[in-house]
């Protein structure tokens, strides 16, 4: 059974702490039955509120440090699938195993180009249209956001 002081859920507050860095949310709130738990990481006080007495969690400060480095460079280009979902994009199946697409590769259709992890749930990106990749815009294992662009179909 998962870890537990004063009635609390550890595992609970560190699997919630693993989404923000994750998915580079800045807040997260749950709740079930009597207890709700809110873990943020924008410099606001954190809180555990239910019948139990308040919590204070404070990620590592490598945590808070790890802000998007950089941002990518802004495009118009109406030829790059975006992300549809915030969470980690994995440009393989597995660690060490082959890429879904390189740049030069051609794809069909609703082909797998990559995986976006969301909440420890994997979703496949498919290809929207055949074509060539000319470019692939995010690292494997990176953070992405809604919206953005990560690879160029011509």
């Amino acid at each position: 059974m998962a870890d537990k002081k004063q009635g609390i859920d550890q595992a609970l507050i560190r699997d919630l702490a693993n989404i923000l860095n994750e998915t580079d949310l800045t807040e997260i709130e749950v709740e079930q039955d009597e207890l709700r738990i809110r873990v943020s990481r924008a410099g606001t006080p954190q809180y555990i509120s239910a019948p139990v007495p308040t919590a204070q969690f404070a990620p590592p400060a490598a945590v808070a440090a790890a802000a998007p480095a950089a941002a990518p460079a802004a495009r118009d280009n109406k030829n790059a699938v975006t992300a549809p979902m915030v969470g980690t994009a994995y440009l393989a199946p597995a660690p060490g195993s082959r890429p879904f697409v390189e740049v030069g590769s051609t794809v069909q259709e609703g082909q797998t180009i990559l995986i976006i992890e969301a909440m420890k749930t994997m979703n496949q990106i498919s290809a929207p249209r055949s074509g060539k990749v000319t470019e692939i815009l995010v690292a494997d294992a990176a953070p992405v956001e809604y919206g953005e662009p990560l690879i160029v179909i011509e």
